[in-house]
């Protein structure tokens, strides 16, 4: 198999698995795409973050947004526009801040989030809401401020260590914001219909000297496909089973990263 067939084909494995993660838990895919292709392809832990935020540029996420969409679970647009411009300033921030941090210390903190996550994840109480209940109006005057800031501190960890920001941003949206888990999801995923990392992807590619289009390619038409699979075994599953499944894949690609290290 020539080098560059399997480029393509290993970057569409590791965006159907981070597809998966993001359609089925609503959090950014990179948290499993970037162990893998350091793990399948090798690359660098500053080229693997800025191929997942790179990867996230296009609306992967469409089908599983519309998938949410069907099932009942409403999006807050307004929300999803303050959010946006906290994001963007955050991304950009983040991944200035990456790219002066060396490659080993980059890579085991990006294992030692994996496995906070997966502790949180299997050891914390189970988020409120079904996701198809009704929700007060938020006004501009109650979300504005929350969203913006929301928005800014997953910019900074997804421009920082690669990753979606909805992992910080969906417990904040439940806990500050009171939405319900699956309204949380889709409005993390409908933030991702923008190509709202852009900024934090061309700093990834002025310090990295360009990236890898062919494997680029791969993750999204891999995780189109994932994402749509995701979401529509999220809004069938329910209890702590689900959890416990995240906090196995979190563990998982942590040892993966270590391994490769």
């Amino acid at each position: 198999m020539g080098s560059g067939l399997w480029q393509l084909l290993a970057g569409m494995g590791s965006g159907v698995g981070g597809g998966l993660l993001a359609g089925l838990f609503g959090v950014g895919g990179a948290v499993i795409l970037i162990p893998l292709l350091a793990f399948f392809l090798k690359v660098d832990q500053h080229r693997a973050q800025g191929l997942a935020l790179a990867a996230l540029l296009l609306p992967n996420g469409l089908p599983a947004v519309l998938h949410y969409r069907r099932e009942g679970v409403p999006i807050n647009w307004r929300l999803v526009g303050f959010l946006t411009l906290g994001f963007m300033a955050g991304v950009w921030l983040g991944a200035q801040l990456a790219n002066r941090i060396p490659e080993a210390p980059l890579r085991y903190g990006f294992a030692g989030m994996l496995v906070l996550l997966a502790l949180k994840m299997a050891f914390g109480k189970n988020p409120e809401g079904t996701g198809t209940e009704t929700t007060p109006d938020l006004t501009v005057a109650r979300i504005w401020l929350p969203g913006i800031l929301i928005g800014l501190g997953g910019g900074l960890a997804s421009g920082l260590l690669g990753i979606g920001g909805a992992i910080l941003m969906n417990p904040l949206m439940v806990s500050r914001l009171r939405l319900p888990q699956h309204q949380a999801q889709v409005t993390s995923l409908a933030l991702m219909l923008a190509p709202i990392g852009l900024p934090g992807v061309l700093v990834y590619i002025q310090a990295q000297g360009g990236l890898p289009w062919l494997v680029l390619s791969g993750l999204a038409l891999g995780f189109m496909a994932g994402a749509y699979t995701g979401a529509r075994m999220a809004t069938r599953t329910r209890g702590p089973k689900l959890r416990l499944i995240f906090a196995g894949v979190m563990a998982f690609m942590a040892l993966l990263l270590l391994f490769r290290a």
